[in-house]
């Protein structure tokens, strides 16, 4: 994925920070707008993984910091649920002048009640997703405990919330009180949906029932079953981002798999692999379709995907099948289907009885073909000579040169 650092300003002029997450070749078939939670920010560990889930699957994400928060200008004291909802349309509003407008929109705790407020303001929206939102702002109130009393009071007070210090404004609790964005419900004109968890301990999941009542058709729910309030899990918020991106490819108008549009001027058309800080999961990219490659548990990986010599012998075998084919077709030959059965290990060179290198250790690899059809024992032999040809095994068999460059920090 690509992630680049934009600003836009809000309603104020003052800067918001942002990142957009695209995928490897620039060419997203949607964009959508992340809104995370209450003093939190757009570098929150779910908020990256979701994005960086949906742009695995083309759709671009937008995500930031609200103002006051995180790297973006202006006073968080000063801020209100309203000013967030602001923000939201201010965030539209920059990509539908700089990118394209966005068409999805996707809130976590407060920021899920943000986004069913703002989704009737930009006219563009078609799906809409709530994380373990709260029906109604004033439950924020909760999270500010006895200071409540104290802001009532005297206008103002400072709250610790997750480790950090925040002032808080009675405006902010008026403003909390005065929204209904359930009732504002029966307005929207997008899909839902809406994801809890029953063990969320800071909002419950009768706040996911009530939203979903309210709510029009189309709508769906999707339990996290064990996940906390902050999704703190990355399997947790890794499982979101991909039920996300799968939902929400009914209602954004994606091409399907049998269009055939003009292939896109990218920038960089390069297969990519990301290893990110934890394990050894890599995401990868290749010609707009995602992988992902791990180790096993027994090598300190997670076993999300095939490791990197499974991938290896996966592209010997689909190379294997394509040249059978092909050459079985320019025969008119009946080959109704090749199996290529593959695997591989480390021996020593001294019992390669074919090799030239006789020290230290070699790769070698054992390919089984199946060949099903009509094919007499000649067909069948010269087939099994063709498969020596396969552009991959010759790549694999010969003196391969690895170029590698450090591009600059």
């Amino acid at each position: 994925m690509n992630t680049k650092k934009v600003t836009f300003p809000n309603s104020r002029g003052e800067q918001l920070a942002a990142r957009l997450e695209l995928p490897d070749d620039e060419q997203p078939l949607a964009y959508a707008i992340f809104a995370h939670c209450f003093t939190c920010s757009k570098d929150q560990k779910a908020a990256v993984q979701i994005a960086r889930a949906l742009s695995s699957r083309r759709i671009a994400v937008l995500r930031f910091d609200f103002t006051g928060l995180g790297e973006s200008e202006g006073e968080f004291a000063a801020t209100t649920f309203s000013s967030e909802v602001s923000d939201l349309v201010a965030a539209a509003r920059f990509l539908e002048q700089e990118y394209q407008a966005p068409s999805l929109l996707i809130g976590h705790s407060l920021g899920g009640t943000a986004v069913l407020a703002a989704a009737v303001k930009i006219a563009t929206t078609t799906a809409v997703v709530t994380i373990a939102a709260p029906s109604h702002p004033a439950k924020v109130r909760g999270l500010l405990g006895e200071t409540t009393e104290q802001i009532v009071k005297e206008g103002q007070a400072t709250v610790r919330i997750g480790g950090r210090d925040f002032t808080i404004r009675k405006s902010l609790l008026d403003d909390l009180e005065a929204q209904q964005p359930v009732a504002a419900l029966n307005r929207l004109k997008a899909a839902l949906l809406v994801m809890h968890s029953p063990n969320d301990m800071v909002v419950g999941i009768d706040n996911a029932a009530t939203i979903y009542k309210a709510a029009p058709n189309p709508k769906s729910f999707v339990s996290l079953d064990t996940a906390d309030h902050l999704l703190s899990d990355v399997r947790d918020s890794r499982y979101a981002g991909e039920v996300i991106a799968t939902w929400a490819g009914r209602y954004l108008a994606l091409p399907t798999a049998t269009a055939s549009p003009a292939p896109p001027k990218v920038s960089d058309n390069r297969v990519t692999a990301r290893t990110g800080p934890e394990g050894f999961r890599t995401e990868m990219f290749a010609n707009g379709f995602p992988l992902v490659a791990d180790e096993p548990l027994e090598y300190g990986g997670g076993n999300e995907g095939p490791s990197p010599y499974e991938y290896l012998l996966a592209a010997l075998g689909a190379c294997t099948g394509m040249t059978l084919r092909m050459y079985a077709r320019n025969k008119g030959w009946p080959l109704d289907e090749a199996v290529v059965r593959l695997s591989h290990q480390k021996i020593h060179a001294e019992d390669c009885r074919d090799c030239d290198e006789k020290e230290g250790r070699i790769d070698r690899f054992e390919r089984e073909l199946e060949l099903r059809g009509e094919l007499d024992e000649a067909q069948r032999q010269r087939l099994l000579e063709i498969a020596e040809r396969c552009p991959v095994h010759r790549t694999l068999a010969s003196a391969a040169k690895i170029d590698t460059t450090l591009r600059p920090a």
